[in-house]
């Protein structure tokens, strides 16, 4: 009877190979756990970071455009802090196709971060008004109207199939035009 005593005080605990296993995957499925929740801090640090480097460059652009002259063509470059933090921007003004308007791109990165490496990246542009306040339409070259290059589908301003310039092409006018009378 002794015997049968032993071998079920065995059985009733754990051997310490079988202890040492569980600790190890134990141990395996809290690495993953602890590196799942610093790549989650990595990326609410990150995602922080570009949002305040958006807010600098969307500041510069905002700037520029408030001035009272246009901002020079060339690049331009400083520091500015903001929320308790350094960043370093730099403005490549280029003039565009439309003499009365520059396009402004601003990159933005932490100042402690090597250059080309820019958070964020916005563009914008000033120019003076092409037009008269209160939406009127311009014609533009080869865009809309009647005439060479305008809607009328003919090229020689004479209406063409398309009379008035209605890219519909029914009879019905644009929204706010009289209707248009077909020529005889």
């Amino acid at each position: 009877m002794r015997a049968n005593a032993a071998d079920r005080a065995r059985g009733r605990g754990f051997t310490l190979i079988e202890v040492l296993a569980a600790l190890v995957i134990v141990a395996l499925g809290m690495m993953g756990v602890i590196e799942a929740v610093t790549q989650s801090a990595r990326n609410g640090t990150y995602l922080r970071e570009k949002t305040l480097a958006h807010w600098v460059a969307m500041n510069i652009v905002t700037e520029r455009r408030l001035a009272a002259s246009p901002p020079e063509v060339g690049k331009t470059s400083d520091e500015v802090e903001l929320a308790g933090e350094r960043w370093k921007w730099e403005l490549v003004t280029t003039q565009t196709q439309v003499e009365s308007m520059r396009r402004m791109d601003v990159s933005v990165r932490l100042a402690e971060t090597p250059e080309g490496s820019a958070l964020a990246t916005v563009s914008g542009f000033y120019g003076t008004a092409v037009g008269p306040a209160g939406g009127a339409t311009m014609t533009w070259a080869g865009v809309g109207g009647t005439g060479p290059g305008g809607l009328d589908g003919g090229g020689d301003g004479k209406g063409g199939p398309n009379p008035g310039g209605n890219p519909q092409g029914s009879d019905n006018p644009r929204p706010g035009q009289p209707p248009v009378a077909p020529d005889e």
